[in-house]
């Protein structure tokens, strides 16, 4: 007797809808993947392809497999996007965001519009903005980056780049800031370019328009726009390690504030100015649904991470004594929602925004006029700003540490 794969009838399914699956009997589906979450316009799936997960989207013209085999679990794709071949896992791709061969695109992870990746890419926790490219043999995991203006003028990851995540005190309090949200998703700013053979040691700050050069190893901030840089080697030394001395401890504090507080920005952007454009999507206010599940996972990483640090941070006057005493509030401050104060978007861009709906959200960005797209950088630092002196207020001994 022959026995039909794990999802066969489920495939016939989405064939009887329209999606193109070369080789039903190759695929992999798990039931609990809902038929209905998969548009039938459009959508190939080539074999070998494993598919699971209840929260899964396959919007209008996703193409999966194209390379070799993709394992998709709980993501949620928007329309055209592209995943060749790989692992994917609990992340959000919007509108013609793609991956290559070889991919490994873990939990917490938001691609915009284009933003895409050569052959083996890992990412996790990574916020990519429009257009930006990362190239090969990459891992990007824990930070946010944006820049640039289109396909042909876009921040750029070279090959063999790292975002050195992971300290010898085994803490993630490393989350890096490549541009920044208020500026970011107006997409108008200079592209940052990270040269190949290289890496970042977060958590650093880098400016639009920075230039990078192949094999720097980036340990100090550059917030300047449009500076070039190239890192010198660190000099050969040995001498004692002592763990836990945590000597940069005002300004790993103080990047972690400037961080959540550009998630909270970033939210609102997407529940007050994005929203009417997935609502327009074929199956869109699920993607929209997800892209803010993944931001909510963002703030609860970060502070996760924060807490996990400041439990081995020794108490002993000043700001570790802060820590240790508010870093609670802290949290509260950014994962509750009560906490946020939601300013409400201006209105001409709002009305800006609208205006331009039809042509899709690219497009009605960077068709702002000035005015409206000032109200928006005004509108979005002023939430940063207020939520880095309400967590300032907290631990006082920052002072003019906490960027705003």
């Amino acid at each position: 007797m022959d026995v039909m794969p794990r999802g066969y009838d489920t495939a016939l399914r989405l064939m009887d809808k329209g999606v193109s699956i070369p080789n039903p009997l190759s695929l992999d589906i798990g039931p609990e993947v809902d038929p209905e979450r998969v548009s039938g316009r459009e959508v190939v799936i080539y074999p070998g392809c494993r598919i699971c997960g209840a929260t899964t989207v396959l919007s209008a013209g996703v193409r999966l497999g194209a390379e070799g085999p993709v394992t998709l679990d709980g993501c949620r794709l928007g329309p055209q996007v592209e995943l060749k071949a790989g692992y994917f896992k609990k992340s959000v791709f919007l509108e013609k965001a793609n991956m290559g061969l070889g991919a490994q695109v873990r939990e917490g992870t938001l691609l915009e519009e284009e933003a895409n990746g050569a052959h083996c890419v890992g990412l996790k926790q990574t916020i990519l903005f429009p257009f930006v490219t990362l190239g090969s043999l990459i891992n990007f995991c824990d930070c946010l980056m944006a820049g640039g203006t289109s396909r042909k003028d876009h921040s750029e990851v070279g090959s063999s780049y790292v975002h050195f995540n992971f300290t010898p005190d085994g803490n993630k309090t490393t989350a890096s800031l490549f541009g920044d949200v208020p500026r970011g998703v107006l997409l108008n700013q200079p592209p940052i370019f990270l040269g190949g053979q290289g890496g970042a040691v977060g958590p650093v700050r880098v400016g639009y328009g920075t230039v990078v050069a192949a094999g720097s190893v980036l340990r100090d901030d550059v917030r300047a726009d449009g500076h070039f840089v190239i890192s010198a080697a660190h000099p050969g030394t040995e001498r004692p390690f002592t763990p836990q001395a945590y000597k940069s401890l005002a300004r790993v504090v103080g990047h972690n504030l400037l961080y959540l507080a550009n998630l909270v920005a970033l939210e609102q952007w997407y529940r007050q100015i994005r929203r009417p454009f997935f609502e327009a999507q074929e199956l869109g206010l699920l993607v929209y649904e997800g892209a803010l599940e993944i931001l909510n996972a963002a703030v609860v990483e970060r502070t996760k991470r924060l807490v996990a640090m400041v439990e081995k941070v020794s108490p002993d006057d000043g700001l570790r004594r802060e820590l240790k005493d508010h870093v609670a509030e802290v949290c509260v401050l950014f994962r509750e929602r009560h906490s946020v104060r939601e300013v409400e978007a201006p209105d001409l861009l709002r009305e800006s925004m609208a205006a331009g709906a039809d042509a899709g959200y690219v497009a009605a960005v960077q068709g702002l006029p000035p005015e409206a797209a000032g109200a928006a950088v005004v509108w979005l630092q002023g939430i940063v700003d207020d939520m880095c002196a309400r967590a300032g207020a907290l631990l006082p001994s920052l002072g003019d540490l906490v960027p705003s």
